[in-house]
């Protein structure tokens, strides 16, 4: 008789061979066998996952957890929190801190930081700014780092790359990934007074226009493909973008984030005012039926939340001083499963935009896979649970969330990173022990 760590028993696993019933036996951390282990197998721990779907761990590939410098509205520890409540089990956290991530230092600073303090596994960015372009190639490959994160329009924070010689000086520097907001800065200057005059939110994707992102994407792809160069076009927004992406999978990959697939301008910011505010923003329902194509079609390679929380006293300055950006990581994965339950897609498809699609654009090694030897990373879900998102559910330190009072159908029940529990039915178990995630070796 084998002998294991753990034995998820008898849920129904999603993985890249189907959907159907099967056991999970995890030894030392990693996945050890699929099958039937009712009779064959004993285990120090048995997890009942009957009734239950059981999806590869979620991988939020986008999250700014706000430490150091802006711990008032996040830090590490609570925002994993919120990541394992939600059914994630692996996150990558944004460089626009405060000192932004920028130098060997403050990447070591963050990993520290994260030691017996964050409850699910991660990777930080390195942000791109001029000082430091020279010092990308080496800083991209050193543990626990992600990749380049590269801001071409001003958003929070004062990362910022915004003219075409500097850009291709990032794009040149290094080999991995680039993840990429794109909006084009000099656009935004120019309109800013559109924000300014209005003083309303409903301005807001006026100001920050579809042209403002298809113009930065339209460059930026066309700089990458001149130093052969992969980028990851985070938060896509506009149909024209989602056209342009289609016909550069050579080189790009595309997120879209649950708030743009979910919302729409311009009722979001008559419910919610400055709520709602994010960059790029929640734009009208064209371009939202253009992104939900872009999942239909296979264009969207991954979900990501852009977790970016700010207190509610922040967000409630009269615009355009209020600042963009809202909780998601909690929600990301019930407001999906929702989706899921209204037939927008498939749960193989989210499964791979969720778990998959990250481990396979950003290169991460054991991740995104219910396979032997990958890590025991584990999501179990509730298809047919109807819950509301309630404020007393929500860890983020900001207190908020745009879902508030939203019934979803469809709910995370159990996490599991690499093997040990650290939630079930909403409770935190054992003590934080998030590891730095680990990637490919790639030319």
């Amino acid at each position: 008789m084998s002998s294991f760590d753990l034995i998820v028993r008898g849920g129904t696993c999603v993985s890249h061979d189907g959907i159907g019933c099967a056991d999970i036996a995890v030894r030392d951390g990693r996945i050890a066998g699929i099958g039937d282990f009712s009779q064959a197998a004993a285990a120090a721990e048995i997890v009942d996952a009957g009734g239950l779907h059981v999806l590869p761990g979620v991988i939020d590939s986008q999250v700014h957890f706000r430490e150091p410098g802006l711990e008032h509205k996040e830090d590490l520890e609570s925002g994993s929190r919120a990541a394992v409540l939600g059914g994630v089990t692996a996150v990558f956290e944004m460089p626009n801190s405060r000192p932004t991530t920028t130098t060997t230092d403050a990447l070591d600073d963050k990993l520290a930081r994260a030691v017996g303090r964050m409850w699910c596994d991660h990777a930080f960015f390195v942000g791109a700014d001029r000082a430091n372009i020279s010092q990308l190639a080496a800083l991209e490959r050193r543990p626990g780092c992600c990749g380049v994160k590269l801001f071409m329009g001003s958003s929070t924070g004062e990362l910022l790359v915004e003219n075409d010689e500097d850009i291709a000086r990032v794009l040149a520097s290094g080999t991995r990934r680039v993840a990429v907001h794109s909006e084009d800065e000099a656009r935004l200057r120019e309109r800013h007074a559109i924000a300014v005059a209005a003083a309303d939110v409903h301005a807001h994707p006026k100001w920050r226009d579809a042209e403002t992102a298809a113009r930065a994407t339209r460059r930026l792809l066309g700089l990458a493909r001149g130093v052969s160069r992969r980028v990851h076009v985070l938060h896509v927004t506009t149909a024209e973008e989602i056209a342009m992406l289609a016909e550069a999978k050579d080189i790009a990959t595309v997120e879209v984030t649950p708030q743009h697939l979910t919302l729409v301008a311009p009722e979001c910011h008559d419910r919610l005012g400055t709520l709602a505010q994010m960059n790029p923003p929640i734009r009208d329902q064209a371009h939202r039926e253009a992104l939900w194509q872009g999942v239909r079609e296979g264009v969207v390679d991954v979900l990501g939340s852009d977790h970016a929380p700010h207190s509610r006293e922040e967000k409630a300055a009269p615009y355009p001083a209020s600042p963009s950006g809202m909780p998601g990581v909690q929600t990301m994965l019930p407001l999906m499963l929702d989706h899921v339950a209204a037939g927008r897609l498939s749960l193989a498809r989210l499964m791979d935009l969720l778990c998959a699609g990250p481990a396979r654009v950003y290169g991460i090694a054991g991740k995104g896979r219910l396979a032997v030897g990958y890590d025991a990373d584990l999501t179990l879900v509730d298809l047919g649970a109807k819950r509301r998102i309630e404020a007393s559910w929500l860890a983020s330190k900001c207190g908020w969330s745009p879902f508030e009072g939203r019934e979803v159908r469809g709910w995370p029940v159990a996490t599991i990173v690499r093997g040990r529990p650290v939630m079930r039915e909403g409770e935190l178990l054992g003590a934080a022990h998030g590891a730095p995630i680990r990637f490919q070796e790639t030319r």
